[in-house]
């Protein structure tokens, strides 16, 4: 069992034994008090063992494939079991940011030139110190691609890169143009449906290092356009696997999700500000095109790809845009093994809008769902401040392919 498990005889005693130490017996003249609280705990307890705490969902149409994850990526299949006090999907959400550790990552930043004039910063973690893998020629390399406004900064992020040195692995994070302090030396950014900057970047990294064995890691937006790009080349990757964290699989439907009232509230005006945010820095290079005043008015996310996004890149139309960047239409065309871990109560990727029955014709895709965990949430124990059942996936599944891939197909 993950080292949070909680049989109901251990949360029962513990529950009691912290009662009994905290709650006055003459609470309300009696022991009424006591045992109001103690039969609420018992009752919470209970309604969280039989409700909130789930093994997620497994989806695969290769039997090898589930074979291969059982065996050597184990928490796929055991219970997941939420923070007790923060288990609803936009608390979790919110809270993550927050509550999780910031292990200390020391980078070595690279610029490199794109065909357009234009600049991509990445962000290094070397392992040069790894014990696993001395030589660098060969030292396994995750590339990792950080949400929609993220950097190498982001909490998840850090936390990969603690795991990947764990392991012995090397690491570099893809900063999406113009987000981590680089200049911008034209007027283009970034966005979920156009691979051109990853491809780029896959390729530089594969040129230095041609013999180390070859992953990625994409999460939120990361994870769209990673799905994205293995959905646009198939097979003819130097990617040998991928892992995508609450990727949002249909543009239109996590749109409108975020556009009701709580959930515009509580996310959507919020990510609105920090993309504006991320570009009024640049205001003078993109002014050449844009009508950064009415870019600045948007209210949401719709409003701001309406303005911005969309335009930027070419599309006729926001709906053109959305319906290139959902990840969902190009699934069935990946051609490397990927594991997807997907929390159903997530608002920016509703459950309705996970294509599980396309994930079920593609022998190459495994998609893991949670009842619960939010979007990058997926807090677990009393006090979730470090390991988040994300980064116990992650790890699991990096491990597995760079050290026993070879399995998946003779299983």
């Amino acid at each position: 069992r993950p080292p949070c498990a909680m049989d109901w005889q251990v949360l029962t005693r513990e529950l009691s034994l912290y009662l009994e130490s905290q709650v006055r017996v003459g609470l309300f003249g009696s022991g009424v008090g006591l045992s109001l609280v103690l039969g609420f705990g018992v009752a919470y307890a209970c309604y969280y063992l039989n409700s909130i705490a789930k093994k997620p969902q497994l989806v695969a149409s290769n039997d090898r494939f589930c074979r291969f994850l059982e065996e050597y990526c184990p928490v796929v299949t055991e219970t997941y079991y939420p923070t007790i006090w923060c288990w609803e999907g936009r608390v979790q959400t919110l809270l993550r940011p927050f509550i999780t550790s910031r292990p200390q990552v020391q980078y070595r930043n690279e610029l490199i030139k794109t065909a357009d004039g234009g600049q991509i910063s990445l962000d290094w973690f070397d392992n040069n110190d790894s014990l696993y893998y001395p030589d660098a020629s060969t030292r396994p390399t995750v590339l990792l691609l950080p949400g929609l406004t993220g950097t190498s900064k982001e909490s998840y992020i850090l936390h990969m890169i603690h795991q990947s040195e764990t392991l012995g692995y090397r690491c570099v994070v893809f900063n999406n143009r113009g987000i981590a302090g680089e200049a911008l030396l034209t007027p283009r950014t970034y966005c979920a449906a156009n691979t051109e900057d990853l491809e780029a970047v896959i390729h530089h990294v594969h040129s230095l290092h041609p013999s180390a064995p070859f992953m990625a890691a994409g999460v939120s937006m990361g994870g769209m356009l990673l799905l994205n790009y293995l959905g646009k080349t198939g097979r003819d990757t130097p990617l040998m696997a991928a892992a995508i964290f609450s990727a949002g699989w249909n543009v239109f439907e996590s749109v409108e999700s975020l556009e009701k009232p709580l959930n515009w509230l509580l996310f959507n005006y919020y990510l609105t500000t920090c993309l504006q945010s991320s570009i009024s820095r640049h205001r003078q290079m993109l002014e050449k095109l844009f009508d950064m005043n009415l870019v600045m008015k948007a209210r949401t996310v719709r409003e701001f790809d309406k303005q911005f996004t969309s335009v930027m890149f070419g599309y006729r139309s926001i709906d053109d845009y959305y319906e290139d960047a959902s990840p969902c239409r190009k699934l069935k065309s990946v051609g490397i093994p990927v594991l997807c871990l997907n929390s159903v109560d997530d608002v920016f990727s509703p459950a309705h809008a996970i294509p599980v029955e396309t994930a079920k014709q593609n022998a190459n895709v495994a998609l893991v769902l949670t009842s619960c965990g939010g979007h990058i949430g997926f807090l677990e124990g009393i006090w979730p401040r470090k390991c988040t059942y994300m980064d116990r996936v992650f790890k699991q599944f990096v491990q597995a392919m760079f050290e026993h891939g070879n399995k998946i197909f003779s299983m």
